[in-house]
């Protein structure tokens, strides 16, 4: 035999004396489906997906590849039938329907994930360092006024009851609020992917955000696959998340709360909090016949459009039918804007909205104080090595 059939019998023979695993069928579907690809979209990638799905064994090297490429759990594929995936929280979809069709996105379960482990390490922190409680979580019941639940909140973050109205714009707002939930324990994490993976985008009609309840740490967990404008009443609905002491995942689709009370409740006090109700109505009369009622609302109340369209909904000065056909505009309107706008931006930046700053800074401060090792730092925030640090620099604690 020649030197070059030598070597190819022997990579074939190599080949072939890889370990071969079989993995069950159901399985194999089970995966494929939850990925939310079909076996034809996965064919180009595993042109052998057929052959394993009849019952052909796979190398380890082909179940890793395709664990990681339908974001599976590796161990998952040594199962005889699919698990039992639960979430660790209640998910109110607006539309009950959805909670039957379909189970939850390997990319929502990973997020969450994600989130919980972040919460666990920094609620420990706390608690080492002697931190006290959170006096406000569960505070509220939904038998209380939606108003004094509203007032409270204020009063915990320090704003005044137009507090909006004093920022130079909507967008403004926005990062005050954020900032001042942050000032007062919250943990705030603003990011549209899993980790740090931007292949992963996270579907806005799955869920527009989610709050983990916790007395030491509360976690806030905003989709920014949404629209800006549509941001701060989520965050103002899971503010009155934690007043109520209730942990739980939301869609909010066309802001609408699920059938829940605490749903329900929580929508009311997020729409008092934004634009209290007194106020709007004494400014009402002025602009009611107006063409840019809408857009005087916003200028007035430094609020979206979106959300004074809700606001006027929620107390009854328009219809649902008027809401209806305006927030299906608007949403059109930044589905066009997703299409030409550049996504990216600043790296360091997003990343201080997908960690947090809160966060962050307790992450950084363990492990120049030795209290956490850094391979345990780049676990919980994604980063590693020099990004870390320049991270931690961008933050100004180099």
């Amino acid at each position: 035999m020649s030197e070059k059939g030598e070597k190819k019998g022997q990579r074939d023979h190599k080949h072939s004396s890889r370990p071969q695993i079989s993995v069950s069928g159901n399985i194999l579907h089970w995966a494929v489906t939850r990925s939310g690809r079909g076996i034809a979209d996965l064919q180009g990638t595993f042109p052998k997906l057929s052959m394993w799905l009849k019952g052909e064994s796979l190398t380890l090297h082909e179940v890793e590849s395709l664990a990681k490429e339908t974001s599976t759990p590796l161990g998952f594929f040594f199962l005889e039938e699919p698990p039992q995936e639960r979430l660790s929280i209640p998910h109110f979809r607006t539309l009950k329907k959805h909670t039957l069709e379909q189970p939850p996105s390997p990319d929502l379960i990973e997020t969450i994930q994600i989130m919980e482990q972040r919460q666990k390490w920094m609620s420990e922190n706390l608690i080492e360092q002697g931190q006290s409680r959170i006096s406000f979580i569960g505070s509220a019941s939904i038998d209380d006024s939606t108003e004094s639940i509203a007032i409270e909140i204020r009063h915990a973050l320090g704003l005044k009851e137009m507090w909006a109205a004093e920022q130079p714009n909507w967008t403004k707002a926005l990062q005050e609020l954020r900032k001042r939930m942050e000032d007062i324990g919250i943990l705030v994490v603003v990011t549209g992917m899993v980790g740090t993976n931007t292949h992963r985008k996270l579907d806005v009609s799955e869920f527009r955000g989610f709050v983990l309840v916790d007395e030491y740490a509360p976690l806030v967990f905003v989709n920014n696959a949404d629209g800006k404008a549509a941001q701060m009443f989520t965050l103002a609905h899971e503010l009155a998340h934690i007043w109520f002491g209730k942990s739980a995942i939301f869609d909010l689709a066309g802001l609408q709360p699920a059938d829940d009370d605490i749903e329900r409740a929580s929508n009311r006090v997020a729409a008092e909090f934004l634009v209290p109700e007194k106020k709007l109505k004494q400014f009402w009369p002025v602009v009611k016949n107006s063409a840019e009622k809408y857009q005087d609302i916003a200028r007035h109340f430094k609020v979206s459009e979106i959300v004074g369209a809700y606001r006027l909904l929620n107390l009854g000065l328009i219809n649902k039918e008027d809401f209806d056909t305006f927030y299906q505009e608007s949403e059109h309107e930044r589905q066009e804007n997703i299409k030409t706008q550049e996504r990216g931006g600043n790296f360091y930046d997003n990343q201080r909205a997908a960690i947090g700053r809160r966060f962050a800074e307790a992450v950084i401060i363990a492990t120049r104080e030795g209290r956490l090792l850094y391979r345990d730092a780049y676990r919980l925030t994604g980063l590693h090595g020099n990004t870390f640090e320049k991270f931690a620099k961008e933050l100004g604690m180099g």
